[in-house]
């Protein structure tokens, strides 16, 4: 069972007692929480049986996603990958900015942009790589959080980014106080080539929002250095 399951349990648990708390003094129907909680209940055992944990993913991504601030921080924080992943010649493969649009795809987690990282992986396999290609992806994983940074003031994503960049350098056999070093050097430097190419992105971030096409987000992104 995933975490997330678990946290629809622990929610429908919580709703129920609250219901029989609160319930007389708002004279509420016991049908109202108890239909709340069976319902939360049957999409945790669908998660766990059929989705294999991601039902609960979308669930609580799909309750996120009624929040504008939430949808623009997904398409903020997506852009920023997608955009410095371009100017690195990282090949953007695909993006989707909900946990549906994902499982729809395939993917797991709650969505985001899939690179062609085939040469990363045949390195990682052999515990070699060269500082370029390391450089390259570490700097397009921390994009997402610089972006939010740049445009929030705030990060609320980033977790499995960084995750992505210590799973990376732990492979390698960096020690763990090379981490947060790594981290921070190369949110830098995601957010420098972000500012430098900023027209590009606010573009970038039109496009995903319409839902374009890869290839209409390329377009796009090469038009913007043209001009």
């Amino acid at each position: 069972m995933s975490q997330t399951t678990l946290n629809l349990v622990a929610i429908s648990i919580f709703l129920m007692t609250l219901s029989v708390l609160v319930g007389p003094f708002f004279n509420l129907s016991p049908a109202v929480p108890a239909l709340a909680t069976f319902t939360i209940l049957g999409i945790a055992t669908l998660d766990s049986f059929s989705l294999q944990g991601k039902g609960g993913t979308i669930f609580v991504d799909w309750i996120a996603g009624f929040s504008k601030e939430h949808r623009d921080r997904i398409v903020h924080h997506e852009a920023g990958h997608f955009l410095v992943a371009y100017m690195l010649g990282i090949p953007v493969t695909g993006y989707t900015l909900s946990a549906w649009e994902a499982w729809k795809q395939g993917q797991s987690g709650q969505g985001g942009v899939s690179f062609d990282d085939s040469e990363l992986a045949s390195q990682l396999e052999v515990g070699k790589i060269s500082a370029q290609i390391l450089d390259r992806y570490c700097t397009v994983w921390m994009a997402g959080i610089a972006a939010e940074t740049l445009v929030f003031n705030n990060v609320e994503g980033g977790f499995d980014d960084k995750n992505k960049l210590i799973g990376a350098l732990t492979v390698l056999g960096f020690s763990e106080s090379v981490y947060q070093q790594k981290l921070r050097f190369h949110a830098l430097q995601a957010k420098t080539l972000l500012q430098e190419n900023w027209s590009s992105y606010e573009a970038l971030v039109n496009a995903m929002r319409q839902r374009a096409s890869i290839e209409d987000c390329h377009a796009e992104l090469k038009l913007q250095r043209h001009d």
